[in-house]
């Protein structure tokens, strides 16, 4: 019988290799975690009602985070507002994000729970997406917070007193580090709908990508171009948050390519607000110990240093070179990885950025 020969690389079997370097990756990224616990503040004496926006990865954060937070948290749904703040008359109201899966009665709610006594809050995660709506909905509430820098003095110029910015963040018992199957493991991954600034890039990318093992995953892809070509990489539909975190964790490089904010590209930006920070795919990519090649948002290097934490490119030449230069320094590649990972969980989980929105909130019953 003819002997099978196993590739090698470097002196040893490829799959050996490969095993190797992913618990040894591993087992630095589970140094960095222990010795970067996210620290959670102080248990307030206070009855926060919270009305998640129906989105898994952000409001599992936000209500896990809370209940380390205050002393009594009530999750109610957007339809029954208004009857569970009458029934437990909590000490304030937060909505996350007021948009999409909201009845249309939302307002009306709104505006009867104050006349209860009981603020009212709300934090836009989706700004400047939908301004023609959150517009409207930021003059009904008595505190709105916003991930967005550009929308602070937009939404303090239409009339509420007590805006603040507060970026988003990540909930690391989500997205964090782990070992994944074959299945999962890619040169280059990239997760997110087909906008039309993410299709031009990856329609440049096509004879480039040609070799390596890509993952594009989303909807709407069939806008490409080249979507012939790009096929064989593409899984459509919506992708669970728990196997987003499996994909992230397996590749080598995981691209990070924000949303264009003009109107009419698939948005409702009606007041033309430019995007300036970063989205939540940033924090949830570093958070799993990969590292990340971004597109650049104004706000980027308050929270992330780039050339340290991540990389950041400007076009698709560039991503091109970025890509070449990672996939083949693997020593580089996994120092940008832990240096994104213990950035992360230093500063930018939910625990440690919502005490900053409960101050606000608990600063005013004074």
């Amino acid at each position: 019988m003819k002997a099978v020969k196993t590739k090698k690389r470097g002196g040893l079997p490829r799959d050996y290799r490969d095993g190797y370097l992913e618990g040894y990756h591993l087992g630095l990224c589970e140094a960095v975690k222990r010795l970067n616990t996210p620290e959670v503040g102080e248990c307030q004496p206070f009855r926060l009602m919270y009305v998640p926006q129906g989105f898994q990865a952000i409001d599992t954060g936000v209500a896990e985070a809370l209940r380390l937070l205050v002393s009594e948290l009530i999750i109610c749904s957007p339809e029954t507002m208004l009857e569970v703040a009458a029934r437990e008359l909590p000490g304030a109201v937060l909505v996350m994000n007021g948009l999409h899966v909201f009845p249309e009665n939302h307002l009306e709610q709104i505006m009867a729970i104050r006349q209860l006594g009981i603020p009212a809050a709300i934090w836009f995660v989706d700004d400047p997406y939908f301004t023609e709506d959150t517009s409207v909905i930021c003059r009904h509430y008595d505190y709105v917070f916003t991930h967005e820098l550009g929308c602070v003095e937009f939404y303090r110029s239409l009339g509420t007193a007590s805006v603040h910015y507060l970026p988003l963040c990540v909930n690391p018992q989500m997205f964090y580090p782990r070992q994944t199957g074959p299945q999962y493991h890619y040169d280059v991954v990239f997760i997110g709908n087909a906008f039309r600034n993410r299709t031009e890039l990856f329609d440049e990318l096509v004879p480039f990508l040609r070799g390596k093992k890509v993952l594009i995953a989303g909807g709407f892809w069939e806008r490409l171009t080249h979507f012939e070509e790009l096929s064989p990489y593409i899984r459509e539909g919506f992708i669970p948050p728990e196997e987003t975190a499996n994909y992230y964790s397996g590749a080598k490089l995981v691209i990070n390519i924000h949303r264009p904010w003009e109107g009419g590209m698939d948005n409702r930006n009606t007041f033309q607000l430019p995007s300036l920070s970063i989205n939540p795919r940033t924090y949830e990519i570093s958070a799993c110990g990969t590292m990340q090649l971004t597109d650049i948002r104004q706000d980027l290097d308050i929270h992330y240093k780039p050339g340290r934490d991540l990389e950041t490119f400007a076009s698709a030449d560039e991503l091109k070179r970025k890509i070449d230069y990672y996939l083949k320094h693997e020593k580089e590649r996994r120092q940008y990885a832990l240096r994104g990972l213990q950035t992360t969980l230093r500063r930018h989980t939910f625990t440690s950025r919502l005490p900053h929105l409960l101050g606000v909130l608990t600063s005013a019953r004074g």
